[in-house]
């Protein structure tokens, strides 16, 4: 034995990182993708400020409530470590100089989307120990770390945005669109679905903008030659067997493509598109693409084709200069749409959004005024179409069980964002689980279903 193999073997100590992530789905694929090659390298995700030796927080900038959520999270990190490495939305320009000024001790800041950024200054303050690709690498790399429950996945398909809406700040923090190329798309949904994945949410700043910025590139995938546009992806991924959910569309008239695939089932008939408004001045203020009167032609020719088709959408009340009369062509225009899931936000001023400049911003009152009564209009269109659903056998995707029963969703809920179907006493299931039921209840948001039996 020579004297090197006398000496004693190195033990090496994992370094732990703790992780905090904010924001919206694209921000949790970042952080997704960060987590996945800080484990490829071999450092540990702490579960608590007390183990790690360095924190990542993932930053969200999209509204001054959720900047403000940000801030208090690294003041937070700074509190118990004071070993923080800053990215995500907040990591760019001014809000970036407000996070240094506020927390001198920053490691290191970068913006969304930056996982080298990050890696590189985790390596800097903690170099990773040489310890080698474990045995779980490979089906690590291939699924990544998910900080979703396994049965649905986020596919990201694309980074940044080519609109300029005024009171929008991401193209500012995640620059133009950049397509992904078709074949990574479907490659990763394959995987995921291969892996347990039953849902996949498609998501974007634009979904139907995907492929404009490589002129909708003919790819070879599989022996298929697509082109890279929402039409081609959405009919690749309705071959594999999942549920897919398409996010963030707006109403271009190529989306009219796309309803086939729904009617035929290929995938779920729900869209989320985000209209914002309804008045014509107000959408040229907010610089807003569409005609809403065609947007109306068109969701009835949609239903036409698809009557199966939910429609969920977010809007803006109390937009700059936004009159009464505009509030009530929205009112309006919502009575006609009869959209079946709406989220509503009263405006508010982000930093940097030319918006800010506009004359006449509405009061907090009158914005208080305003979404109370945009809900009630919104409730009563919901709980009226939810009513019409008792009766029906829908497939029931379970997302958790606990003692007083299971609780899911139908095809016309996203998860976070949409309603629930409540199983109540059930707990013969799974997360993951997917089952047939009948719906016997229904309030403004949410379901109650029995599930049918094999024998029934």
């Amino acid at each position: 034995m020579t004297d090197l193999e006398k000496q004693p073997a190195i033990k090496y100590e994992q370094k732990r990182v703790g992780f905090v992530s904010l924001g919206c789905p694209k921000a949790l694929v970042d952080s997704e993708r960060i987590l996945t090659q800080l484990k490829l390298e071999g450092y540990e995700i702490s579960p608590s400020y007390n183990d790690a030796d360095v924190v990542v927080v993932n930053t969200c900038g999209f509204i001054d409530s959720a900047k403000q959520e940000s801030m208090d999270a690294i003041q937070e990190a700074m509190q118990e470590t004071g070993k923080v490495i800053v990215t995500g939305c907040m990591g760019k320009g001014s809000d970036a100089a407000a996070i240094k000024a506020a927390n001198p001790g920053i490691l290191n800041i970068s913006g969304p989307a930056d996982t080298g950024s990050v890696m590189d200054a985790v390596h800097e303050f903690i170099p990773p120990a040489p310890i080698g690709k474990g045995s779980g690498a490979q089906h690590l790399e291939q699924i990544g770390v998910k900080l979703t429950p396994p049965h649905y996945s986020y596919l990201k398909i694309s980074e940044g945005c080519n609109h300029r809406c005024s009171f929008c700040i991401i193209p500012a923090m995640r620059g133009d669109l950049v397509s992904r190329p078709m074949s990574d798309v479907i490659n990763e949904a394959k995987t995921l679905a291969a892996n347990g994945t039953r849902e996949l949410l498609v998501i974007s700043q634009d979904t139907s903008a995907y492929g404009v910025d490589v002129k909708y590139k003919l790819e070879s995938v599989e022996g298929q030659t697509l082109e890279t546009r929402m039409l081609d992806l959405a009919t690749a991924l309705g071959e594999l067997d999942v549920w897919v959910r398409l996010h963030y569309v707006y109403p271009y008239p190529h989306v009219d493509k796309v309803i086939p695939l729904m009617a035929k089932g290929k995938i779920l008939p729900y869209l989320d598109i985000p209209f914002q408004h309804a008045s014509p001045r107000i959408l040229k203020l907010m610089k807003r693409p569409g005609n809403q009167e065609k947007v109306l032609e068109r969701i009835k020719a949609w239903r036409e084709i698809c009557p199966e088709l939910v429609i969920r959408s977010t809007f803006i009340v109390g937009f700059p200069s936004e009159t009464e009369e505009d509030f009530q062509i929205l009112l309006d225009w919502l009575e006609q749409a009869q959209l079946d899931r709406v989220g509503c936000f009263k405006y508010s001023p982000v930093d940097g959004a030319s918006a800010n400049d506009l004359p006449n911003h509405i009061p907090e009152a009158i914005q208080e005024q305003r979404w109370q009564r945009f809900m009630q209009v919104q409730q009563k269109i919901s709980a009226k179409k939810l009513q019409q659903r008792i009766g029906q056998q829908m497939e029931i995707l379970i997302d958790e069980v606990d003692s007083d029963g299971a609780i899911g969703r139908c095809y016309a809920d996203a998860p976070e964002i949409d309603g629930k179907v409540y199983l109540d006493g059930f707990i013969d299931t799974f997360p993951g689980d997917a089952l047939l039921a009948t719906i016997t209840a229904a309030d403004e948001y949410d379901l109650w279903a029995e599930p049918i039996y094999e024998d029934q």
